[in-house]
Parts: C-alpha cells; sequence; structure tokens
C-alpha cells in the first residue's frame, strides 16, 4: 500500500485533490485524502466505500465520509492511538491476525 496521487473525484467534493492512500479491507475500502483549500491548508477526508450488490445483480457502493481540518489533527490522532493501543492491550489476537493476513497478499 502507497500513497499515490489520483484524479478520482467522489461527486466533485470540495478541494484540489492532493494525495490519497486506498486500504482494502474485504468488501470494504477505505479512502484518506488529502485535500487543499483555497487559502492552501489541508483537510483529511476519510471515506468508507462498501460494495453492494443488489438483488438484480446490479452493484451500488455505499460511501461514508469524515472531513478532518488542521486545528483538529492532534486531538483525532491522539484519540485513534489512545483507542489503538487499548484494543492492543486488550484484545492482542486481533493485531496478529491482521499480520498473518498482511503476508498472504
Amino acid at each position: 500500500m502507497s500513497l499515490y496521487p489520483v484524479s478520482r473525484r467522489d461527486n466533485d467534493d470540495f478541494g484540489d485533490q492532493i494525495i490519497s492512500k486506498a486500504v482494502k479491507a474485504g468488501r470494504r475500502t477505505y479512502f484518506f485524502d488529502v485535500r487543499a483549500t483555497r487559502a492552501d491548508d489541508y483537510f483529511l477526508t476519510i471515506t468508507e466505500s462498501r460494495k453492494m450488490t443488489q438483488p438484480d445483480g446490479s452493484i451500488n457502493y455505499d460511501r461514508h465520509k469524515i472531513y478532518l481540518y488542521k486545528e483538529d489533527f492532534v486531538k483525532f490522532a491522539d484519540g485513534l492511538q489512545e483507542v489503538v493501543d487499548f484494543i492492543k492491550r486488550s484484545k492482542p489476537d486481533f493485531f496478529a491476525q491482521e499480520s498473518v493476513s498482511d503476508n498472504k497478499e
């Protein structure tokens, strides 16, 4: 998984896209997109995209987004790290399984 610039636009989101990282996880894909405002501030868009097969066989994607702005980067990263550390302590086997599945790809 590497960072790459992309031209993908989700419903013409505002802001110039600077860089994107896609993380595939089963039927879900997570996109971490760094965008720039007109004032050249950066913000982060986190998108969960889930593939949904309809009864008629057609495929749709269900998307959910979080917009994270510069004033919240540190608080968000600290909170995320705190809960991930808690899960690592409480359920270390979750992370052992992740390492095994990463090696299969």
